[in-house]
């Protein structure tokens, strides 16, 4: 009993969907790395939280690498299923596409490390995944602290012009997403007004 004009359906778990969620949960980690990290340089010394916000922000850049490492993965698999069955059009907009969404991984990946390099340059054995002893990536050198910080604080605010780049580029999602964000909002003040 099958319908002969019935469209398919899509898959539900199709790997374009997978890589969007990822995108997601890698935006709020980025928002709570930036967040964190404007506040705790911030900070005097003495504030007692100060040690403990730097351990949390260094746990949320090792999940991010963690979780970059599993979106590339996808994004190679979206990418085979894509352009296997038919190239892209090679236009300028596919190119600018292409250059800033290609930035964007690098900044994701490059910052991080860039963290890393300051935090292990500063002092060994002092990156912890929420708990957890990482080892070193880069070995213990004073003289690489200051160059470390300087990249790590210069790549990070380039890294987030690039995605108000981005957040232009993709204007539609975004208002899309501010329009649900209003509807919920108003919503939950109709529902506390009544």
């Amino acid at each position: 009993m099958s319908s002969v004009n019935t469209p398919p359906k899509p898959r539900q778990n199709s790997a374009f969907k997978h890589l969007m969620s990822i995108h997601w949960w890698m935006s709020i980690g980025y928002l709570i790395l930036f967040v964190t990290g404007t506040s705790m340089a911030r900070l005097p010394r003495e504030v007692f939280i100060r040690p403990s916000l730097y351990d949390f922000h260094k746990s949320i850049g090792a999940l991010t690498m963690a979780v970059l490492t599993w979106r590339i993965l996808v994004l190679l698999r979206v990418w085979w299923r894509k352009y296997t069955k038919k190239f892209p059009k090679f236009t300028p907009q596919w190119f600018q596409t292409v250059a800033l969404h290609t930035s964007l991984y690098i900044f994701m990946w490059v910052v991080p490390i860039t963290g890393f390099l300051l935090s292990n340059s500063f002092k060994s054995n002092n990156v912890k995944f929420f708990g957890i002893l990482l080892p070193d990536i880069f070995p213990q050198n004073s003289a690489m602290v200051e160059i470390g910080r300087s990249l790590h604080f210069w790549l990070a605010y380039t890294f987030l012009a690039f995605i108000i780049l981005h957040s232009i580029q993709q204007k539609k999602v975004v208002l899309s997403l501010w329009r649900r964000f209003n509807k919920s909002i108003n919503f939950d003040n109709n529902l506390f007004s009544n």
